[in-house]
């Protein structure tokens, strides 16, 4: 197989501005809220040991060298000159970049200067229903506030998101609200929050929703650590819209997500955050979601938030999972060559740029 072309990163965020310690940038690698255990250190993960043998080159250093040594080495450059080479190493030329997540992170603007890249805005819907409600007094005004929201930000955007609509009850729930249990959801809401506060009750979440598939704009549904395979419902009461629906980072249940992309001609499913967590194994996780998805239905994203360095790993381990499952194909000769550089060139970016629209 030859060299895999540039990649669109279908979705990630912004990298941190600040300068990072040991402490800081470890609880990076592991998972939200989590810390490591007294003796232990999240670079003992496939991440970390990704890390370790991606990006230290990249950095003036050789691989796999201690991560004091790398870490002093990023402060010497300094943050922005660090976060530069990482993402001009990473050979991604397009990022899409989900802002909903709080945090320093660099918006698109600043990730394409950095990159030296194209940079495309994912709109997250809890957080724009959350501006909303903070400058609404009543549900009409909401109501029409919100619409006015989305379809604005329909203009300049490639996507919307949501982090939460999956555990909100879209599973159960797959239709449109009706009029009068959106405007009493709202109003109750309204009543009770806090400013800042993010909506969560199903029917506040599945109306943002409805009203983001009303723009024709794809939309990225969160999975976390649900089965998607109950969002069938979901999916064919989409069918037929004009909305693409990406289920994002599905591991592990990459096979359902897999699954669904071949039920429904508008479902698609990245490759996502799978591959950095799974490290030395991201070939057969690779392979296993290929067993099941048409090729046509996947696209590559790296999920990286806060660190450049897990924009690299994600990345490089695409490149290396994709030239293994595929190469070893072609070795076999189930696969052949030119077959082998179509299909890549499908996941690593072609794929996305149908979907999303992008030249």
């Amino acid at each position: 197989m030859t060299e895999t072309p540039p990649l669109v990163d279908q979705h990630c965020h912004g990298v941190l501005r600040t300068e990072l310690g040991l402490g800081t940038f470890e609880a990076e690698l592991g998972p939200r809220a989590a810390r490591p255990a007294p003796g232990t250190t999240f670079f003992d993960t496939q991440a970390g040991f990704a890390i370790r043998r991606w990006c230290p080159p990249l950095l003036g250093l050789e691989p796999r060298c201690p991560p004091v040594r790398y870490l002093a080495r990023r402060r010497e450059l300094g943050a922005a000159e660090a976060g530069r080479r990482l993402l001009r190493g990473s050979g991604t030329a397009v990022y899409l970049v989900d802002t909903g997540v709080p945090g320093d992170l660099t918006p698109p603007g600043e990730m394409a200067t950095s990159a030296g890249a194209e940079a495309h805005e994912i709109v997250r819907l809890e957080p724009l229903a959350g501006r909303v409600a903070d400058a609404c007094g009543t549900v009409e005004e909401f109501l029409s506030s919100l619409a006015g929201a989305v379809y604005g930000a329909a203009r300049t955007a490639v996507a919307f998101a949501s982090a939460a609509a999956v555990r909100g009850g879209l599973a159960l729930e797959p239709g449109a609200p009706g009029p009068g249990e959106v405007r009493r959801a709202v109003s109750h809401w309204l009543a009770i929050r806090r400013p800042g506060e993010l909506p969560a009750a199903p029917v506040l979440l599945r109306h943002a929703l409805w009203t983001a598939v009303g723009t024709g704009l794809p939309l990225q549904l969160h999975l976390g650590d649900d089965d998607p395979m109950p969002l069938g419902d979901f999916a064919a009461a989409t069918s037929g819209l004009g909305t693409s629906l990406v289920l994002l980072h599905g591991y592990p249940h990459h096979r359902s997500a897999a699954r669904l992309t071949g039920l429904f001609s508008h479902v698609y499913a990245d490759l996502g955050t799978a591959l950095a967590t799974t490290g030395a194994r991201a070939a057969a996780v690779l392979a296993e979601t290929l067993e099941l998805a048409p090729f046509g239905k996947l696209l590559y994203s790296s999920g990286a938030r806060g660190l450049p360095e897990l924009h690299v790993v994600g990345a490089r381990l695409f490149h290396e999972a994709l030239g293994r499952v595929l190469g070893g194909w072609v070795g076999d000769g189930a696969w052949a060559r030119r077959d082998a550089d179509r299909v890549a060139t499908m996941l690593a970016g072609a794929n996305a740029r149908r979907v999303y629209g992008l030249a």
